[in-house]
């Protein structure tokens, strides 16, 4: 193999690696994302069956309780709203999996296009590379405390191969 097409193959991996920590930093904080929306979505439905249930309604001893759920209630889908969470959502959902599927693509590339000619390889890898580019235009700014998270999932393992392990060992066809 020449020194150009291994010079490919490393960066191929390069941008293999940053699709894996990306997407998975994208994915811890879509699920903490998505546990929020959950308790703003819910949180009304609960303080308005409180501020609107008969047995408190009706006791002064729980005008305070019942007049903060009911404005707690009103105001809980404003925030909502205000934080943008499900335009949120779905645009960091879309851009993890099209990282997600990037990375799969760059290992790809690098595994099986680079037995092909030089020039048809580098034109993959400049195809890959726009397509990454349009990804990385979302422009998320990710907390530091969910890059921390994927790194800790990649570094145990989680998204390991088992064919591309050393030790992998592929099960015996039946009757054998």
């Amino acid at each position: 193999m020449d020194e150009r097409t291994q010079n490919l193959i490393d960066e191929y991996k390069r941008q293999q690696e940053s699709c894996l920590y990306t997407s998975t930093t994208l994915y811890e904080w879509l699920k903490w994302l998505r546990f929020w929306k959950t308790c703003f979505v819910v949180a009304p439905i609960l303080l308005g069956a409180v501020a609107t249930w008969p047995l408190l309604a009706h006791l002064d001893a729980y005008r305070w309780l019942v007049g903060s759920c009911a404005l707690l209630a009103g105001v809980t889908p404003a925030v909502y709203k205000a934080l943008d969470f499900d335009v949120s959502l779905d645009a960091i959902g879309k851009n993890a999996n099209q990282l997600k599927m990037l990375h799969d693509r760059f290992r790809q590339a690098w595994s099986v296009a680079a037995l092909r000619p030089f020039l048809e390889f580098k034109k993959e890898f400049g195809e890959l590379m726009t397509r990454r580019d349009a990804a990385r235009g979302a422009s998320f700014t990710t907390p530091e405390r969910f890059f921390t998270k994927a790194r800790a999932k990649i570094e145990a393992g989680h998204y390991d191969f088992a064919v591309d392990s050393r030790t992998a060992t592929l099960p015996k066809p039946a009757g054998h």
